[in-house]
This record gives structure tokens, sequence and C-alpha cells, in this order.
């Protein structure tokens, strides 16, 4: 089949999950993509509430960008990770705060004023039971039909795939922290 022979989609939904390192930079780079590209990007963060490298990255390129960029940092940190969880934080704090950044999300998506919207960690909200499976789905059938969607995190339900238009699983090879070394910043986050 020639390419003259395909068409292309008015928007797309993307997912990038699996126990490997690179969902989060994966969609940072197609914000900085579908931003190069003139379009309007919501970047929804569900999980780190702390400050990282992607978060300074997009306050530096808001002032640039205006009104085509927009960011909400809605998590209170990881939940259920041992000891790595965020502390003095209840589940009831964390959900909370979870179904607070999903009627963000959800908002934006169905909004029309944004054409891509990406969900950073939503999966993971939904696998630590704070979002519901249901939630994933409303969220992809009530988006505004020019808005492309991107769920990223690890432990997408597999029963969603039927939902989505791409999906890529990060698969760990090696990671130093199995060798008890944290986080590098500018590295890891």
């Amino acid at each position: 089949m020639a390419f003259e022979d395909y068409s292309t989609k008015e928007s797309v939904v993307l997912v990038y999950t699996g126990e490997g390192k690179g969902k989060t930079s994966a969609s940072v780079g197609l914000m900085a993509r579908a931003l190069g590209n003139g379009w309007s990007v919501a970047f929804i963060q569900f999980i780190k509430h702390w400050e990282v490298s992607e978060h300074n990255f997009i306050r530096e390129i808001q002032p640039l960008f205006k009104s085509k960029l927009f960011f909400y940092k809605g998590g209170k940190g990881f939940y259920n990770a041992g000891n790595l969880s965020a502390k003095n934080v209840t589940k009831e704090e964390h959900k909370i705060a979870a179904e607070l950044t999903y009627e963000t999300a959800l908002e934006c998506a169905k909004s029309g004023k944004y054409d891509l919207v990406i969900c950073d960690e939503i999966n993971n909200a939904v696998n630590d039971g704070l979002l519901k499976v249901s939630d994933i789905k409303n969220l992809i059938s009530s988006r505004n039909k020019k808005t492309s969607l991107c769920l990223t995190g690890r432990d997408f339900k597999p029963e969603l795939l039927e939902l989505v238009d791409i999906a890529t699983e990060m698969k760990k090879l090696k990671h130093h922290f199995d060798d008890h070394f944290l986080a590098n910043k500018g590295i890891d986050y």
C-alpha cells in the first residue's frame, strides 16, 4: 500500500506506559512537537507535586507560548509507593487531588480550546484506585473530536487498549535505582 492510500485522523489518543523510564519525557517531547506546530497544549500533572525539571521547563517556556500552553499540577505525590510515598497525605487527600485534577483534564479535553491534552501519570492514579477505569473511558469519549489526548503512567489497563490509537510500553532493561542509587536531577526528574 502506498502512502497516498493512507489518510490522517482528526485527533488521536496516545498512551505511554510501562515500568521503564521515559513516559513523562516522551510526553514533554510530544508537547514540544505540538507547540512547534502552532498547537495549543494543556499539560496536566496527576502525581508529581514536588518541583521537577519538566515543571521548571514548562514554567520557563509558558511566557513564550502564552495562552497556547496551560500547565496544571494537581498531584499530592506518590501514593502507595513504599518509602517513596508522600508523607502526611491521607488516601482521601490523594483521592480528592486526583479527582480535582481529573476534572481539570476533562474540562480541557472537552473545551475544544486545546489541540493536545497531556494527562501525565493518570494511569498511576487509576491503578492506585484514586480514579476509576470509567474515568479514563469518559475522558476519551468526551473529548472534543479535534483534541488529541496523551495518557502516561505505569499500569495502563489492557481493557482500554481498544480505545486508543497509539500505545507505547517503556520496558526497563536496567536502572541504577535497582542498585540502590537515587534518581539524578536532570536525568530522572
